[in-house]
């Protein structure tokens, strides 16, 4: 019951704060854009609005690594293994520059899917090929536009935190515009917030890691499968290690 009551008070708070900070992005959106056409303020300032809700959950003990890895001004297709809801927060916690890959639905939420759409992230009709299509078509445009993209190639959460199959969007427009990919690792928010729950679950300890970028020269004489698959391996054993940290009991 304490942890329902926690969850209802931390929603509550999501939703009561969540209407100055659309104002706010607003403002920015309206007032930076002459000048920021990839909208790069008001995606950092996306950040620091998700960011906050993390902030303010001390039991969410947030390690964020590899931070300096990410080039500057540099364009990616990133790609992050996907545990939880939570992942789309602590990611937010990395502070670059990136359009997200997302469904539709997250778009009509009030105040945050507006900002969504604000930002010009990507949106995507999951099994409608024509929205697959489209959603190829705007994450090129992005990419030649110098914002990276970022997926989650599972396409959904894991149930058990394993890193399930990786669709092949991410890497086909990794191979066609020619650009490095971004792998990072995540460990420990599925054990904040197991999928299809909303409940608090105490004290958790989760670690976001960026990985060593891949060149497109490293995969370019791979088919999409193969880079796919080498990608998928290496996030795999770098979610194991952290696995192994973020469950040991002083992590």
């Amino acid at each position: 019951m304490i942890n329902r009551i926690f969850a209802s008070m931390f929603l509550t708070f999501v939703a009561i704060t969540s209407v100055p900070f659309y104002l706010g992005a607003l403002l920015i959106r309206f007032t930076t854009y002459p000048f920021d056409r990839r909208l790069r303020f008001l995606h950092l300032y996306t950040c620091f609005w998700a960011s906050l809700y993390t902030y303010i959950m001390p039991p969410w003990r947030i390690k964020v690594e590899g931070r300096e890895k990410v080039r500057k001004n540099a364009t990616y297709v990133v790609v992050m293994n996907h545990q939880s809801q939570l992942d789309i927060l602590v990611a937010f916690r990395l502070y670059f520059h990136y359009k997200w890959v997302s469904k539709v639905e997250i778009f009509k939420v009030p105040l945050i899917g507006w900002n969504m759409i604000l930002n010009q992230y990507v949106q995507l009709v999951r099994g409608d090929k024509e929205s697959v299509a489209k959603m190829m078509r705007d994450a090129e445009q992005r990419l030649s536009e110098g914002s990276s993209v970022f997926f989650f190639p599972e396409g959904t959460r894991s149930f058990d935190g394993k890193v399930k199959a990786f669709k092949p969007g991410a890497f086909i427009l990794a191979h066609k515009m020619k650009v490095p990919i971004l792998p990072i690792a995540v460990s420990g928010t599925n054990k904040a917030l197991p999928k299809y729950s909303m409940n608090f679950h105490g004290y958790q300890n989760i670690i976001i890691r960026v990985m060593d970028e891949i060149p497109y020269e490293r995969f370019a004489s791979l088919s999409v499968e193969e880079t796919s698959e080498m990608v998928r391996q290496a996030i795999i054993k770098e979610a194991a290690e952290l696995d192994r940290i973020t469950l040991a009991p002083d992590a």
